[in-house]
């Protein structure tokens, strides 16, 4: 596309009409149907939306949300499609292209050069998708198919679609899309948490191990001795918790091994 037509694309979201020598341009890919190195990938009907969506949209660091954080904004989208590659469902491979600018400034001169030299590359999306689909059997729910397993000759993974909001876009060191990057956020209807589901999994394990009465584990002895714990670590965890339940915006539930008249120790 011509300099003049991005010029006046970029320029509808400033507040006054800012020259070429002014500004940094730069294309990114935000997303892409590839399955991800979660398992995961968008449909087409959930990239169509998040190209609606993502224009307009602040670049920010880490995902983190501080105003200060703010690098670059969003001036166009586009989504192509590569006939020539195939994901790994067999499907043409189609990506979320953006086109994104900065202010020149002093102080993001080096940002820039690293940029132009390849140094921060990657990005990852955050977006709210309501629906998280297998692709095997079509549940919205949990089921019994693994993702990155093979039934039948289909690959399980999960299909991501009704993308209710997009968020930021940020430059991250290692995206969760090998050929760009994406975190994803699920509504009320998005299935298994995985977060909880890792933390319990990783409960169940280690409470086999552990004694029958937690009361006489060493480290209890110690806490019961002192009134405070020094350090959480995994075998305490498994042996003072039973569950972790971790709700959206960050909100977690411990549900404690230990009698009520202990626990308070472990809240001080």
């Amino acid at each position: 596309m011509e300099q003049s037509k991005l010029l006046e694309q970029l320029n509808r979201f400033t507040r006054r009409k800012h020259t070429a020598q002014e500004v940094y341009m730069f294309d990114v890919i935000l997303c892409d149907n590839e399955v991800d190195r979660d398992g995961e990938c968008f449909t087409k009907q959930a990239l169509e939306t998040l190209c609606r969506r993502f224009e307009g949209v602040t670049g920010i660091f880490d995902h983190d949300p501080k105003g200060s954080r703010q690098t670059a904004r969003i001036f166009a989208t586009e989504l192509v499609e590569d006939p020539a590659r195939r994901t790994a469902y067999g499907a043409a491979y189609t990506y979320l292209k953006a086109c994104a600018y900065m202010i020149r400034t002093d102080s993001n001169q080096d940002l820039i050069r690293e940029i132009d030299g390849g140094i921060k590359k990657e990005v990852s999306v955050s977006c709210a998708a309501k629906t998280s689909r297998c692709s095997v059997c079509g549940s919205t729910g949990a089921c019994a198919h693994e993702k990155g397993k093979v039934y039948g000759g289909r690959l399980c993974y999960r299909e991501l679609e009704d993308i209710s909001d997009v968020y930021e876009w940020s430059f991250v060191a290692v995206p969760a899309q090998v050929h760009a990057g994406v975190t994803k956020q699920y509504g009320a209807s998005g299935g298994e948490d995985p977060v909880r589901k890792a933390l319990q999994a990783q409960l169940d394990k280690l409470r086999g191990t552990a004694q029958d009465d937690p009361l006489c584990l060493p480290w209890v002895k110690e806490l019961l001795a002192s009134g405070q714990l020094a350090e959480l670590d995994r075998p305490t965890v498994a042996a003072a918790i039973r569950e972790i339940r971790v709700y959206e915006g960050n909100r977690m539930e411990i549900d404690y091994l230990l009698p009520e008249s202990y626990r308070a120790l472990l809240e001080r």
